[in-house]
């Protein structure tokens, strides 16, 4: 099974994913959250530079519904050193969708062809997608399927939920299936894969089955890309879940931002968001991660998280 990291927008940057490589790896690629404008930013740049990146296979992720745009930070990866950018047509946020971007862009179809149709025969790169199944209906699949299936793409990544689902609710692993069945395309499964448990996908947590489910469905299924699993569990991958690895994960991570970031609370803001995932990792640690979220300053966060990896570590 190959392993992917998911883009999330301003968790999965440049700096977690050297330190996440350092202290786990596993992860046969890595994805960089989206890059959106013409003229790439500071961050965005500083987050696909080589230097940044080494030791890993990082491919770029780019949101747009403009073919021009498109192509034209697809030439500045390609200037980096890129060989390979990824498309975001999956990306359920409100903002992102209301300017027809992301999974947005599913709403029109024929203008999606289009954009598919020009940048397939223009970009020096090779291209994968990253989507979901549809706007409203699980019916929208089918007219998708058959659109992606004409291009040469590298690989189609699907979350198979609806613009609508957002994240929650069931995934709809018929429709991974059907996509499946054609074959036309290399495929990589996302969505839900909060562990790599083996168990019925009718019993327990949601979504604790769904790498159950497709084991044996589609044995033939050998690439998944996973988000909040790690951020949750970081050794979910390579089975490493002693508090010792995590906590030099962490405090690594912490340094690093302490060092890249302008000004103590930006750390504060940027570390607290991670343990919201990252505090799955501790049973019954409600009460130290409410001192982490509610800490003020650097040395009441380092005593709030003393505090968890001390009693609950």
């Amino acid at each position: 099974m190959k392993y992917y990291l998911a883009p999330m927008e301003g968790l999965t940057t440049y700096h977690f994913r050297r330190v996440y490589h350092k202290y786990y790896g596993g992860v046969e690629k890595y994805f960089t959250p989206f890059l959106a404008a013409r003229s790439l930013s500071t961050r965005e740049r500083a987050d696909i530079l080589p230097e940044h990146n080494e030791g890993m296979k990082v491919v770029p992720q780019i949101l747009a519904n403009r073919a021009d745009v498109f192509l034209c930070i697809a030439g500045e990866a390609a200037a980096y050193g890129y060989s390979a950018v990824n498309l975001n047509l999956g990306c359920p946020s409100g903002t992102v969708a209301a300017r027809g971007r992301g999974a947005g862009f599913l709403k029109f179809p024929e203008e999606l062809e289009r954009f598919l149709d020009e940048i397939f025969e223009k970009c020096p790169l090779r291209i994968s997608v990253k989507t979901r199944i549809g706007v409203e209906n699980v019916e929208e699949w089918e007219r998708l399927l058959e659109l992606f299936g004409r291009y040469p793409m590298e690989e189609l990544i699907i979350h198979p939920r609806l613009l609508k689902e957002g994240y929650g609710g069931p995934v709809h692993l018929e429709a991974f299936a059907a996509a499946a069945e054609r074959r036309k395309i290399p495929l990589c499964y996302n969505g839900d894969l909060i562990s790599l448990k083996m168990v019925d996908p009718d019993g327990g947590k949601a979504g604790y089955g769904t790498l159950g489910w497709l084991m044996s469905r589609l044995p033939e299924t050998d690439t998944v890309m996973v988000g909040r699993g790690i951020l949750q569990r970081p050794g979910m991958i390579t089975g490493d879940f002693s508090p010792v690895t995590l906590r030099a994960f962490h405090d690594e991570l912490l340094e690093g931002y302490i060092r890249i970031m302008s000004g103590d609370t930006n750390t504060l803001f940027k570390m607290k968001d991670l343990w919201t995932f990252m505090g799955e990792s501790f049973d019954n640690g409600d009460k130290y991660l409410k001192k982490i979220k509610k800490s003020k300053s650097l040395s009441e966060y380092r005593a709030a998280v003393d505090a968890v990896f001390r009693e609950r570590g």
